[in-house]
């Protein structure tokens, strides 16, 4: 399949105003760098299983062509296209070799294929030496893995950076004109509840562009299996990590922040090496099926009577959000409300995230509500 130039390209933008155009879907081609620049061994890691790569670095070659690879299959409505380097700490990794991976994705940005670059970083590296490095090449994004706000949590975890330097870095890269990302993660050793929400709290003080939720799963390998095995770790259900991300995406969503994604990537390499932990390939679609239900059952408790039959409209993409996996929701529904029936339709003309719902026997919606 030939490769399609993306013209114009937006990298002459500002990355803000880049940022601002570019909200919705971006096509993304990952390029992973398995601890590259770590300088610490953080308990929960074990990078070579979530990233699926070997752990010698990729050559100049093996990168383009993967780059390549992954650039047939954007489709229309994904747009802008950006090359991200994941899975290692960017601006920890050699000089050299930072300029050398931006060199690569610059080329495919110059020849009008890539819109942009962005990378994911630890907070303590983001300083302006770092930054500087970047000033002559097309990066829009910088995502920061910050994991938790609470300085005895990282602390546990053996992160080596601390609350205040997730500070200093996310307002040195906002001052740099980045759009700037954070990554958290709930059910660390040493967290709770309170003290996610804690977190998400102060993550959404900083007011990043978007944030991404992972909760923590038992992988093999790792310092966190030994604990597990010992006794000294239990991870927290999957229903209990479901409720609590549903809180933390209100959090932002309330604070107008993207939540852009909820739990792992599912691969097949997650097969034979989680241990233990809430781990789901459809982490995300659990988390938003708890949003609906939940405001579903608030608009129909002081709505509807024992044994009623009730319709209900969403926009097509979320009949199944609504519905709940295997149509759990609709059992909730149920049996929590006393009904005879409940039945989700799609409809076009009921915006995304609202809700409309009627009796069965009436013909037009008793009314439609936002769903948050």
């Amino acid at each position: 399949m030939p490769l399609k130039k993306r013209m114009p390209s937006l990298c002459s933008m500002s990355p803000n105003k880049y940022w601002e155009q570019s909200l919705s879907h971006p096509f993304i081609i990952p390029v992973f760098l398995p601890h590259a620049g770590c300088p610490h061994h953080c308990v929960f890691c074990n990078q070579n299983v979530i990233t699926g790569a070997a752990v010698s670095p990729a050559s100049d070659s093996e990168i383009i062509s993967s780059i390549q690879s992954w650039l047939p299959y954007r489709t229309p409505d994904r747009s802008p296209v950006q090359i991200a380097f994941f899975g290692g700490n960017f601006l920890g990794i050699e000089t050299q070799k930072i300029t050398r991976l931006l060199n690569i994705a610059r080329k495919f940005v110059q020849d009008g294929y890539v819109d942009s670059i962005r990378f994911s970083t630890r907070p303590d590296t983001i300083a302006p030496s770092r930054l500087d490095l970047l000033a002559d090449y097309p990066v829009s994004t910088i995502e920061i893995g910050v994991q938790s706000m609470n300085d005895t949590v990282l602390d546990i975890c053996r992160r080596g950076h601390t609350e205040q330097d997730t500070v200093l870095a996310v307002d040195t890269a906002r001052r740099r004109g980045y759009a700037v990302g954070i990554q958290m993660m709930t059910g660390l050793p040493g967290d709770n509840t309170d003290g996610s929400i804690a977190s998400g709290l102060r993550i959404a003080a900083l007011q990043p562009d978007f944030v991404r939720i992972y909760p923590t799963v038992v992988l093999d390998h790792s310092p966190l299996a030994r604990w597990y095995r010992a006794g000294q770790y239990t991870p927290p259900s999957l229903s209990d990590s479901v409720s609590l991300v549903k809180q933390l995406y209100l959090i932002f969503h309330a604070a107008h922040i993207p939540v852009i994604r909820m739990g792992l990537q599912a691969s097949t390499e997650f097969a034979d090496v989680v241990l233990a932990g809430p781990f789901h390939p459809a982490f995300g679609h659990l988390v938003m099926a708890e949003v609906y239900r939940d405001r579903a059952f608030d608009i129909l408790k002081n709505n509807v009577l024992r044994g009623d039959n009730v319709w209900i409209g969403v926009h097509p993409r979320r009949i199944s959000v609504m519905q709940g996996l295997k149509k759990e929701n609709i059992r909730f529904l149920m049996e929590r409300l006393h009904l005879t029936h409940v039945v989700v339709e799609g409809f076009s003309h009921i915006a995304d995230h609202q809700i409309a719902w009627r009796q069965i026997s009436e013909e037009q919606p008793n009314s439609i509500c936002d769903i948050f």
